[in-house]
């Protein structure tokens, strides 16, 4: 995260805001699930395999297979576009909530939450160098260990004295958008599910105009 832009930096934030947002709603209307929160889905597959809850094990897998589905996808659109990927992952993401939320409308159920852990599991092919992640949008745990490390460098008399601010705000935008999306459920249901594809598209075409080609300056 320190070698990265600005911009980006910014965008992270506001994606980060976005994985919080479709937590909330998942977490608030199916039964204590996660869309992008796998540790959390992980320990409701253990709670229900230890406990014979063979249902919950049963989509607590679902939905961590669902998210490493998305993370599939947009690591094969990372390798075919490597130098212009964020805008196609984008787009993917933003389709993912598209159909997770006109399931919401039709059906909804289980179908919802596996689309919306697949769209959260993309998202992460969003910041790639090399094959490894350089910003988790949609897991905050690392987030806050790198922010304690920072914090405890710059107590320690190191030069870089803000550089646990990133990740501070990077936190602070998932807590946001779960507060936000706390809230519209509770108003709407889900209905506001298609908040998240509205955002998620001008999220892609921000993310066309920042990564377009730039015209060679005329001489």
């Amino acid at each position: 995260m320190q070698r990265t832009e600005s911009p980006l930096i910014a965008l992270a934030i506001l994606l980060a805001a976005l994985a919080g947002f479709v937590d909330a709603l998942a977490f608030t209307s199916l039964g204590g699930f996660f869309a992008s929160f796998m540790s959390g889905n992980s320990t409701r597959l253990g709670v229900g395999v230890g406990s014979g809850s063979t249902r919950d094990a049963a989509v607590a897998l679902a939905l961590v297979m669902s998210f490493v589905a998305g993370v599939i996808l947009s690591s094969v659109i990372v390798r075919a576009r490597p130098r212009r990927h964020q805008p196609v992952v984008m787009a993917l993401v933003t389709l993912l909530l598209a159909l997770a939320a006109a399931a919401a409308t039709l059906v909804p159920g289980p179908i919802v939450l596996l689309l919306l852990a697949a769209a959260m599991g993309a998202e992460n092919g969003l910041f790639q160098r090399d094959g490894e992640v350089t910003i988790g949008l949609t897991y905050m745990t690392g987030s806050l260990v790198r922010m304690g490390q920072k914090l405890a460098a710059a107590l320690m008399g190191d030069a870089d004295r803000f550089g646990w601010l990133p990740y501070l705000a990077l936190w602070l935008g998932f807590v946001s958008g779960v507060v936000i999306g706390a809230e519209c459920q509770f108003r709407w249901g889900w209905n506001a599910l298609w908040l998240a594809p509205m955002f998620a598209a001008v999220l892609t075409l921000l993310l066309i105009s920042m990564t377009a080609p730039r015209a060679a300056p005329a001489r």
